[in-house]
């Protein structure tokens, strides 16, 4: 019986050990990179207007999902991902959220989110975050803007090239500096062309009410203009659903619209000219890409532009009578601007001494 029992001991020590053993090894493998991640994470937090606005959000996720792709990562934690913001009262849980599922990178894509993201960067020294059309100055944010003015100014070349009525309209989201980048731009743009064309501009006071987008672009065009652009995010898809339904009860009459920062054919093939493109997706791609490999511009501003292939003009409806004419003016005024030897204004009181054949 003593045998039996200083046997069953000794197993039991023996037990004891290789558990201990194992769970040394699992502790050891962690400390030593066994338990480290080998991919890098990327989240995003929408803007209000979901994540398949069809423009500002949707251009966003894009350029996330296309450096997912280029990566091998796979949509979720430990790859990519977003949080979409019903409100502004969302911005900072979502943010949060993202950083405590372990992402790597956190991009809040808006001008709304300056404070929610000082906020969080601030609680979370050791995550790193973008913003997107803001600048938050910090060393662990990484801000993000563009000449949205360039862009603007191609589409009024377009528009002012398109118009038969010399008469035009501009909707935008809401009275802040971006929006005025994009109005500044396309006044400037018309004025290149022709200085006497008439511009109907609008603000909607929302990025999320297609509603209200559809019943000032019916205003527009009952009033005459027959090219409108719009830089208002999902307000803006009732700019094309009124000249969709005016093209379908009058197809030999002209109710061109002009989208904005992605190519926004797609919602309207008789209706929609051309797009200013506002590439965030190229943006958003861009700055992970610098962040995995280790050069996360943090505490920066990074400017995208014609030059950085950062904003730029989507192609002409190959409907449109003058098609070869547009895409001619529009070339040589990139190359003007990129070479420097034209400066597009930013704001409305630079549009004023603005002259274009200086």
């Amino acid at each position: 019986m003593k045998k039996r029992k200083i046997g069953l001991a000794l197993s039991l020590v023996l037990a004891a050990g290789t558990l201990l053993g194992a769970c040394g090894k699992s502790n050891d493998n962690e400390n030593t990179g066994g338990g480290k991640k080998d991919t890098f994470s990327v989240g995003m937090v929408t803007d209000i207007g979901g994540v398949d606005d069809k423009s500002f959000n949707q251009s966003s996720w894009e350029g996330l999902q296309a450096f997912g792709k280029e990566n091998g990562l796979k949509k979720g934690r430990g790859g990519y991902d977003y949080l979409a913001s019903k409100s502004d009262a969302d911005y900072t849980t979502n943010l949060n959220t993202l950083v405590r599922q372990g992402f790597d990178l956190v991009y809040a894509i808006g001008f709304l989110m300056p404070s929610a993201v000082e906020e969080i960067a601030k609680q979370q020294k050791d995550s790193k975050f973008a913003i997107v059309d803001a600048e938050v100055d910090l060393p662990n944010v990484a801000s993000i803007l563009f000449k949205e003015q360039e862009a603007g100014f191609l589409a009024g070349i377009a528009a002012a090239k398109t118009t038969k009525s010399n008469h035009i309209g501009f909707i935008g989201g809401m009275e802040v500096p971006v929006i005025e980048r994009f109005e500044t731009g396309f006044l400037a743009g018309v004025k290149a062309v022709n200085p006497d064309i008439k511009v109907d501009v609008q603000i909607a006071g929302a990025f999320d009410k297609a509603e209200v987008g559809q019943a000032i672009a019916s205003k527009m065009y009952s009033s005459g203009a027959d090219v409108i652009f719009h830089a208002a995010g999902a307000t803006g898809v009732g700019l094309f659903k009124e000249a969709k339904d005016r093209k379908a009860k009058d197809p030999n009459k002209d109710f061109w619209a002009i989208g904005v920062d992605r190519d926004q054919a797609d919602m309207g093939q008789d209706v929609v000219l051309t797009s200013a493109l506002k590439r965030v997706d190229v943006a958003v791609k861009d700055l992970a890409t610098k962040t995995k490999d280790g050069n996360f511009p943090g505490g920066k501003v990074t400017l995208y532009g014609l030059a950085e292939d950062g904003v730029g003009l989507a192609p002409i409806n190959p409907k449109a009578a003058n098609k070869a004419d547009i895409e001619t003016t529009v070339k040589d005024w990139v190359e003007k601007i990129k070479s420097g030897a034209v400066k597009v204004p930013e704001t409305l009181d630079e549009l004023k001494t603005f002259n274009p054949k200086q």
